[in-house]
Parts: C-alpha cells; structure tokens; sequence
C-alpha cells in the first residue's frame, strides 16, 4: 500500500511539474505593430551593440538587449521618436524585442557620428566603419 500511494504521489507529481512546462505560442497582433512607426534598419553591426533604423522623421539610433538584434535591411515597427526602452516588433523575422532608443531624428550624418562614439573601436582595434550603411534614397538614386 505504502509503495502504490508512493508511486501515485510520484506520478501526481511528475504530471503538475511536466505540465507546467509547456511551452504556449505567443500570438502577435499585427494589427496592434502596424499601427506603430515603420522603419528599415540600415546599419548593424555584429561587434556593436547599437543599429540605425531610418524611419519617416529621421535616423534613430537603437541600442540592443537581450543579445538580439536586428539584420540590415529588417522591417521593424515602434516608437522610435523619443529617448528610453520599449519593445519593437521586427516584421522581417516575426519577432518583438527590447531596445532602448538613444538618438532620434536625426540626419544621416548625424546617425554615422552616433554609432562611432557608442561604439568608437572594432574588435581589431581598428576604427568602425559605419560608413557602409547607406539611406534607402542613396539606393534608389544608383
């Protein structure tokens, strides 16, 4: 008797504990990302914790969390028109994540001077070259 309620308990047990590590879905509304600012990410860098979103206002300029982090080129929606934390949805990848806005309105050479004093050194030692991030008119023009 004692090894059956043993055995019973154990398995209780074992089912609440497994059962409480399932893994949910999380469901984004688009509807909800959409509605925010668009922006293209123009320059990111893997040595470098900080990106340059070209939205409709300017260049902001976004530091990473968490260890992700936007490829050049992603579809990214949020608020990018004022300074602090906040989440941003990158379309591209389906993704939400946490940034911290730095910069915002900014011209593109501007963008350029603020990603070489946040992240002045490359791992080499050499200078970082943003000037391989170029607006999407640049593009459009060649």
């Amino acid at each position: 008797m004692k090894k059956a309620f043993t055995f019973s308990s154990l398995l209780i047990l074992s089912v609440l504990l497994f059962s409480g590590c399932y893994k949910r879905d999380v469901v984004i509304s688009e509807d909800y990302w959409l509605a925010k600012e668009r922006g293209e990410v123009v320059y990111s860098d893997s040595y470098c914790n900080y990106y340059v979103v070209e939205t409709a206002s300017g260049y902001s300029v976004v530091r990473s969390y968490g260890g992700y982090k936007p490829f050049e080129g992603s579809i990214v929606y949020g608020d990018f028109n004022f300074r602090g934390t906040s989440d941003f949805y990158n379309r591209s990848s389906g993704v939400v994540f946490t940034g911290t806005v730095t910069d915002y309105w900014l011209t593109y050479v501007e963008a350029q001077d603020a990603v070489d004093y946040y992240c002045p050194l490359a791992i080499n030692g050499k200078t970082s070259s943003t000037s391989g991030f170029r607006s999407k008119t640049e593009v459009i023009k060649k």
